[in-house]
């Protein structure tokens, strides 16, 4: 019994580690290229601002390329007239959006608590706030089954049997899933944002799974351009 258990075991982390070291391979086969090139376009681009201010050395434009990704780990971006004094990333609505990020435990990182005070309200407040997300959702969660168990129940009502019934009933509850969290998000990301479906999708189910990467996010859309949108050419 305990050498089954084992063989289990070992079977389960084997496929976990395989699938690991595929996913690896096929990110590592889509995504080095580009970046590859995305290094290219950018050192040739230094070499092109070097050449046309010419009072520059390569020391000044790396200290002034660390100055901007300090302030960039700031939530401070400084292109246009974003960096304005009067702009703040931290008004009502952006510290609403970052509250439910937190007690989602999403957590995008593009906007994070840099005093003391702030990250200590930070702990205390997911500490409280990520179990009442829990609770929320566990409460939408029941909504939903009880919605389907009457949906079950209609349909045998009417003569349905019963593994047709439960097949509707669980397709149901998938495809409004579906539906509502990851098909309709997509079409207002596009409208608000100017993202493409592809790109709402991809942030609705970041989102939903609570990855968030943070290379798109919408309320600082109008603030923040994400590396994946810049225009290096």
């Amino acid at each position: 019994m305990c050498t089954a258990r084992l063989r289990k075991t070992a079977l389960l982390a084997a496929g976990y580690l395989c699938y690991l070291l595929a996913g690896a391979a096929v990110f590592q086969k889509l995504e080095q290229g580009a970046e590859k090139e995305a290094k290219h376009r950018t050192t040739h681009h230094q070499l092109d601002f070097l050449r046309n201010f010419t009072c520059l050395q390569q020391k000044d434009l790396e200290l002034l390329v660390e100055v901007i990704e300090e302030a960039v780990k700031r939530g401070i971006h400084p292109l246009g007239n974003n960096s304005g004094i009067d702009h703040t990333n931290w008004d009502f609505s952006s510290s609403f959006f970052f509250v439910g990020t937190v007690v989602t435990t999403i957590g995008y990182g593009t906007l994070a608590p840099r005093t003391a005070g702030g990250q200590i309200f930070c702990v205390i407040y997911a500490l409280f706030g990520i179990p009442l997300n829990l609770i929320f959702l566990g409460n939408i969660g029941k909504k939903l089954s009880l919605l389907c168990h009457r949906l079950g129940e209609c349909l045998a009502n009417k003569g349905m049997e019963k593994k047709k019934v439960k097949f509707v009933t669980v397709l149901f509850f998938l495809v409004t899933g579906i539906v509502a969290f990851l098909g309709i998000p997509p079409i207002a990301f596009s409208d608000m944002e100017g993202w493409s479906y592809r790109e709402g999708f991809y942030y609705a189910f970041i989102s939903l799974s609570t990855i968030g990467f943070g290379d798109y996010v919408v309320v600082y859309q109008k603030y923040y351009c994400p590396m994946s949108q810049m225009n290096l050419n």
